[in-house]
């Protein structure tokens, strides 16, 4: 049987008049769509246009739920009480399956944004908060969680469904958290490089570190940040090295335990 890997990016991101992103072209790319669920970024129209180009793309429909800092795109880290974080979740993904019933389609997945997701990577109960709120709302959800962090520890300790993901575009520190933003060299623009290295990352099984050191990793779907002036150019090279590399492009199933 082929090796097969799930492609997946954030989008639904615009706001009124205000675009972010080139999701048309990423949907033609990519095979699960994180959207935006109004905290972080996104509206009800963007995010009903969003999903139904999803739908009709064949794209599996995530929400993608972040803090509630419109201005500073879900990226500030905030103090939030874990019981307003858990209805934080609830509201988002309540409003996200909402508005893909009515589109005709519903929500497989759901994934965190942002400071929350990069919080959620090293805090063990922040994470089982969020987790455990969306599992409220769906129980059948698949969660997914930030590979070989405190995100995968939560899920296989609650025995939920769920999918580990690699970044193809962002540096990974050596206890497999990403390397800050504010830092030189976190974000990789150049296509050339991104491509190659996910490839090598998907054969071995493993997150490759800044430094060469390798953490075995459930790689279950790689992310390609929507919002970079590179996104497509860079979704376009993770596919095509995926598929020299004999590596099929499939929606995830998800996992348990």
């Amino acid at each position: 049987m082929s090796k097969t890997v799930d492609l997946n990016a954030d989008m639904g991101e615009s706001f009124g008049p205000w675009t972010m992103g080139d999701d048309a072209a990423l949907l033609d790319i990519v095979s699960s769509a994180n959207i935006a669920c109004g905290f972080h970024a996104g509206d009800p129209d963007v995010m009903a246009r969003t999903m139904a180009l999803a739908r009709d793309n064949g794209v599996g429909i995530g929400a993608h739920p972040g803090f509630l800092d419109l201005q500073g795109f879900g990226r500030r880290k905030m103090q939030v009480p874990h019981g307003t974080l858990a209805n934080m979740i609830r509201y988002q993904l309540g409003a996200a399956r909402g508005m893909a019933q009515a589109a005709g389609t519903e929500v497989r997945h759901l994934k965190l944004h942002g400071a929350l997701s990069n919080m959620a990577c090293t805090d063990h109960a922040m994470a089982r908060a969020c987790y455990e709120a969306a599992l409220d709302v769906d129980p059948d959800i698949i969660i997914m969680v930030l590979a070989a962090t405190a995100m995968e520890e939560v899920v296989r300790e609650l025995g939920c469904n769920w999918c580990g993901e690699i970044f193809a575009d962002r540096a990974y520190n050596d206890d497999g958290t990403l390397v800050d933003r504010a830092l030189p060299g976190a974000v990789i623009h150049d296509p050339a490089l991104a491509g190659p290295r996910i490839l090598q990352m998907v054969e071995e099984g493993a997150i490759i570190t800044e430094s060469g050191k390798r953490i075995p990793a459930a790689i279950d779907t790689i992310c390609l940040h929507g919002d970079t002036a590179e996104a497509v150019e860079l979704a376009a090279s993770v596919r095509s090295s995926l598929t020299a590399g004999g590596i099929a492009v499939r929606t995830f199933s998800g996992r348990r335990g």
